[in-house]
């Protein structure tokens, strides 16, 4: 238990100036931060709009997973969306019903986005901003106060489906007094003790949904300014070179592959390396640093022969896969044989998302301790890679296919 409330402690420590947690709270907004690199992406911080609004107190909710917020008719659709949103690091708003400590559910607008450190485009946070949904009522009922404004789907008072009729009404002038309607005790308004409908989802207003992204520029504002402070970096955007920061799903599966191969994205300039190997980064002597971003033109020497050069440049205008027996050079400008074999790989949707470049020594290629074929070698490294990149884009839905 104490190593772990050490990682949260560190997980902001370490990246920002001591004094964030002060500034982050005199923010008026409803929010959490979570760090997706502590196992079970536990929230790390949580501000005194979101303690208001949930009834939790922050030691309840510190190193605690934001599913303990949902609950029985919480969409699972719209949880599934969530989690799509952070496996491929994007930013994203939808709305969502969660669940009170006290039980009682409230519709509202959840704005994710992800913060990134700028030396290597890792996603260090997710930041996700809740503003309670407010509408107008539909219909008027006699009695009812000014404006008829109140909580979609919240607390029974606000709702208008429960049989037409509700035993009182707060009303709120202004999104400023939302807490103190939120604090009013408010019984269930039907004769017949009908229950609160919650599955008809609530929309959210754009003056809400420009809330919500005002909130979240304050809040990376906070950030990046308090992490100036430390010299480690972070912004909203991926700082650094563009492509060299895979999803963190995509490099966890890449990472338990165990032959030497990269991965290059066509469709940024110069087709660079976004993933390299370990057993590559030792076959080669590079450091990762030094891989990323780059063509792999750097592993050509003086006596590289261009024709073979040209067949992998065909074969990658035609989308086919080729192997070649290549002279190439370690970072000590020894050369060795590669038995190169490069292939395309495809989305979900048939797209070429990536090109897998695999590479075997050619003194090497009887080495294998379970007597592969060079060939099944090439093959079976190509088909890791291929079903870790369509779980991926499979899992995120067609979204971006």
């Amino acid at each position: 238990m104490e190593s772990q409330l050490g990682l949260l402690e560190q997980s902001f420590n370490a990246r920002y100036s001591l004094w964030v947690r002060d500034v982050l709270d005199e923010l008026p907004d409803s929010f959490t931060i979570t760090d997706p690199c502590i196992s079970g992406h536990p929230i790390v911080f949580a501000s005194r709009g979101f303690l208001k609004i949930s009834g939790y107190s922050r030691d309840e909710v510190i190193g605690r997973n934001g599913r303990v917020f949902q609950g029985p008719q919480t969409n699972r659709r719209s949880v599934m969306e969530i989690r799509e949103a952070i496996r491929e690091e994007r930013a994203m708003q939808i709305t969502i019903l969660n669940y009170r400590k006290d039980g009682t559910p409230f519709w509202m607008l959840f704005h994710l986005c992800p913060v990134f450190g700028k030396e290597d485009g890792t996603v260090i946070h997710f930041v996700g901003v809740q503003v309670p949904i407010l509408r107008k009522q539909r219909r008027s009922v006699s009695g009812f106060g000014r404006n008829g404004v109140g909580l979609c789907e919240d607390v029974p008072v606000f709702c208008d489906k429960v049989l037409g009729s509700c035993r009182r009404e707060v009303c709120s002038d202004s999104v400023a007094e939302l807490s103190h309607v939120l604090a009013v005790d408010l019984g269930l308004g039907s004769s017949d003790g009908g229950e609160l409908e919650v599955d008809e989802p609530c929309e959210a207003s754009d003056i809400e949904k420009g809330k919500a992204a005002t909130a979240m520029n304050n809040i990376l504002s906070v950030l990046t300014h308090h992490s100036q402070l430390t010299g480690r970096l972070a912004c909203g955007k991926r700082c650094c070179f563009a492509g060299t920061g895979l999803g963190s799903s995509l490099t966890l599966s890449l990472g338990r592959i165990k032959q030497s191969f990269v991965l290059t994205d066509p469709h940024l300039p110069d087709m660079p390396i976004v993933y390299a190997s370990d057993a590559f980064l030792r076959l080669t002597g590079y450091a990762r640093h030094e891989v990323l971003g780059r063509n792999c033109r750097f592993l050509s020497g003086v006596d590289t022969d261009s024709s073979t050069i040209f067949q992998i440049k065909e074969s990658i205008r035609t989308e086919q896969a080729c192997t070649v027996r290549i002279l190439n050079y370690r970072k000590d400008k020894s050369s060795f044989w590669n038995l190169f074999h490069i292939s395309p790989v495809r989305n979900a949707s048939g797209k070429t998302a990536y090109y897998v470049g695999v590479l075997i020594e050619e003194s090497c290629k009887n080495d294998d301790k379970h007597g592969l074929s060079s060939e099944l070698r090439h093959h079976s490294a190509v088909g890791a890679v291929k079903v870790a990149v369509r779980s991926l884009s499979m899992g995120a839905g067609t979204s971006k296919s």
